[in-house]
């Protein structure tokens, strides 16, 4: 699993019918300190989130894991909103009070 943050989505019209009704997200790739890296990911979403959340993510053939994404021909998934996390002392991020 990866942490990320929700940057956009991707809109696509057409796509193969396994890939219908799934909404396709952009997610940053952050740090263990939360920072932002200049990588990103194209994940399906798996648990409604939105822009400027922090989501775990998974990738390879683990994002096809989930009951939505079982057996579809994807190669990431956002499967958890994150709260919180910390480094064994205070949070590196708290979602209740980090943008």
């Amino acid at each position: 699993m990866q942490i990320g943050k929700v940057k956009g989505s991707v809109v696509a019209t057409q796509k193969d019918e396994k890939l219908a009704d799934l909404k396709l997200l952009v997610v940053e790739v952050v740090t263990h300190r939360n920072e932002a890296t200049d990588r990103y990911v194209v994940a399906v979403d798996a648990v409604d989130a939105g822009p400027g959340d922090v989501v775990l993510f998974a990738t390879g053939s683990s994002a096809r894991q989930t009951s939505l994404t079982d057996n579809k021909p994807c190669d990431a998934v956002i499967m958890a909103i994150v709260d919180s996390w910390d480094l064994g002392g205070p949070n590196v991020y708290e979602k209740w009070t980090d943008t």
